[in-house]
């Protein structure tokens, strides 16, 4: 993986004469050469609006749209590229489904199962839902080690469940879930599930077909592409369940003042000018991803990375790491953790003197935060051009500044 590292042009950046150590990348990832290249490349010579303009430039433009949505079906299996509709993230994704299909099929007396797992983004937007329609919005609680509850999961999901949102793992203490086992589940009474995969198609592959759930969601700027872009699956059998969820131009089949009728999936469901050169960019970071990233050795090589940080970590006195320590051992990406007497922000700050980027707060999931009893954490997030030379510089780096504050 350390080969890789001289793709991405900001890593041979410093801060304040510090070799930058970027460790925040389930906020965001860094972008490589190619995508950066693929954006110039559209700029300097496809860049037009799409779809309507009858002329050389638009149509380059078109095709190049496009070919992203092929590309992102055949990456996450999709069946048929109607499938995949454009969003500006994952949050513009689940406020669609929010917005729109449940809106539509929610009812007073329903109930919408989410888990203390969940992002704000897909949280809130469920609370509005359950408060508009009179319906009942219910957790599943997590165990004392950070585990999904499972038992409790297959006791919340019942016939009354209309809907099940999950993120397929937490942000914020690095929680992976058994998706199929809650979608099997979920479609076993009649209920839907939205997955969010924001934090899990960065680093292994999924197939929405195999999975068969019905909504799945993810940012584009978490692996690779720029920000801006994000993708919404919608099974092909609940297009015509869901309505627009923006209208305006390209969406339109025929309109007169009074009424009006829609283009088939997906055009119905990307009103005006859509993320252009943003798809551009997510079409190069899969091609990067499926051209230089084997997951299996990834999966493996993140994993040590893991280990490595939960294991240095652990020796110094007054860390407490959160989550399901020995999954992220075997299978994680992040580590979040705390240091007793010193606040995150505070333990964040240090941290960016010598380099090292950080994510620190309650990371958008403050009723996680609520239940694990504790305001903040600083979060640790990797990614394949991340270094075991990183990892020993991190705990050093909080090993100096607990004996600092002794």
């Amino acid at each position: 993986m350390k080969s890789l590292i001289s793709d991405f042009p900001l890593l041979k950046h410093k801060i304040d004469g510090h070799k930058i150590s970027y460790l925040d990348n389930a906020s965001t990832t860094q972008k490589p050469q190619a995508v950066l290249n693929a954006l110039m490349h559209f700029y300097t010579t496809q860049n037009a609006n799409i779809f309507r303009g009858i002329h050389a430039l638009g149509e380059r433009a078109t095709q190049a749209y496009e070919d992203a949505r092929v590309r992102v079906a055949k990456y996450i299996g999709a069946h048929d590229v109607s499938e995949v509709i454009f969003t500006s993230g994952t949050t513009e994704s689940i406020n669609f489904i929010a917005s729109t299909w449940a809106y539509k099929h929610i009812n007073s007396g329903d109930e919408v199962v989410v888990t203390e797992l969940e992002h704000h983004a897909n949280l809130l937007p469920w609370q509005r839902i359950v408060e508009q329609k009179g319906a009942v919005l219910r957790a599943i609680p997590i165990t004392h080690d950070g585990q999904l509850d499972m038992e409790r999961a297959a006791e919340l999901i019942t016939k009354k469940t209309k809907l099940v949102a999950i993120s397929s793992c937490s942000n914020a203490i690095g929680t992976q879930i058994d998706v199929a086992t809650i979608i099997r589940l979920a479609h076993a009474v009649g209920a839907r599930v939205l997955i969010d995969a924001a934090q899990s198609i960065p680093h292994t592959r999924l197939d929405v077909h195999a999975l068969d759930c019905d909504f799945l969601a993810f940012s584009g700027h978490k692996m690779l592409a720029p920000t801006g872009i994000g993708v919404l699956y919608i099974k092909k059998e609940l297009h015509d369940e869901t309505p627009p969820y923006q209208l305006g131009g390209g969406m339109v089949r025929q309109a007169d003042i009074q009424h009006a009728t829609y283009l088939p999936a997906p055009y119905k469901f990307e009103a005006g000018t859509p993320p252009i050169a943003q798809a551009v960019g997510l079409h190069a970071a899969i091609d990067y991803l499926d051209s230089h990233i084997n997951f299996a050795a990834f999966h493996i090589y993140e994993a040590d990375l893991c280990r490595r940080t939960v294991d240095g970590l652990s020796q110094i006195k007054g860390i407490t790491i959160l989550g399901p320590v020995a999954q992220l051992k075997q299978d994680g990406h992040l580590v979040s953790f705390t240091v007793q007497n010193i606040h995150a922000h505070d333990v964040a700050a240090y941290l960016s003197e010598r380099g090292i980027c950080v994510r620190a707060g309650n990371h958008c999931a403050q009723p996680l935060f609520k239940k694990l009893g504790v305001p903040a954490s600083v979060r640790a997030s990797f990614y394949f051009y991340n270094t075991v030379d990183e990892i020993d510089l991190l705990v050093k780096a909080v090993d100096e500044l607990v004996h600092h504050f002794k």
